[in-house]
């Protein structure tokens, strides 16, 4: 079968060990392909995998997909141990090294940029998790405990009829509150990274959890302080809990959010 070059990866080759390991077929091992100070983490490939009349539908198919995308994670992190990267999307593929070597040359000014502004920093994710219902029984509780005095004054079908009122209101409040809060924890949060992204947000029924994700954040926190960016999401979540606003902290992820479009389509 054909075989095509299949794309990982960017980073320093003077930094780099020999590559171990095979690649997304657990046959072809891993290799550098480098120019001037940059090296391509790359593997061999059967190009029908990645091309073809069957390529789109297995694309689809989560069961082929899934331990190829693995195992390209595995690999980014494992070169991530050793040195800044720049990682490139799951199915890079070149027709041959000389393709490859083509765009590296191209675009070696824009990696090595890159390579510089990631050094010793690393992606950090924080999604905002929201129990709805708790946080409107809690938005609920406060505001009733602030209308208590003006309700009790009204008559039985006037405080009826504000009581609902409040009810149906209460989806707007919270929207308003969350918003304030995010607002308020991103920015602190900010103040300890070198870079920050709104990311797509998924529903229940992508992520399987029982709260709504309202918010997908990415920085890229330098490693010394990185205890201040952990500490900050813990305020976060010490404000915010009770009321059903939850900070989850994932990482460290090489910097996809932060990379470069260097134009390298699958398959040139």
């Amino acid at each position: 079968m054909p075989k095509a070059i299949y794309l990982f990866c960017f980073a320093r080759s003077s930094l780099l060990p020999t590559m171990e390991g095979t690649g997304l077929d657990g046959q072809n091992p891993l290799f550098l392909q480098s120019f001037l100070d940059i090296a391509a983490v790359v593997s061999s490939v059967c190009l029908e995998e990645f091309c073809g009349p069957a390529a789109e539908s297995r694309i689809q198919d989560l069961s082929w997909v899934g331990p190829r995308a693995c195992r390209h994670e595995e690999v980014v992190e494992q070169v991530m141990r050793h040195s800044a990267v720049l990682p490139v999307r799951f199915g890079t593929i070149f027709s041959s090294l000389e393709s490859l070597e083509k765009r590296l040359q191209e675009h070696h000014g824009a990696i090595s940029e890159f390579l510089d502004q990631v050094l010793d920093k690393e992606e950090w994710a924080v999604k905002g998790l929201l129990d709805r219902a708790k946080a409107k029984e809690e938005l609920l509780s406060i505001i009733f405990a602030q209308e208590a005095r003006r309700l009790a004054s009204l008559s039985p079908g006037m405080r009826y009829f504000e009581e609902q009122r409040i009810l149906a209101g209460v989806e707007k409040e919270l929207n308003g509150w969350m918003k304030k809060v995010c607002k308020e924890v991103a920015n602190d949060l900010k103040y300890y990274s070198q870079n920050f992204c709104e990311r797509r947000v998924f529903s229940r029924e992508a992520t399987g959890s029982e709260r709504d994700m309202v918010m997908n954040w990415a920085f890229l926190v330098a490693r010394g302080v990185l205890a201040d960016f952990r500490a900050g999401v813990d305020r976060a979540n010490a404000d915010h809990a009770e009321r059903g606003l939850v900070f989850e902290l994932s990482g460290p992820w090489p910097p996809y959010s932060f990379s470069p479009s260097l134009e390298m389509d699958p398959g040139e």
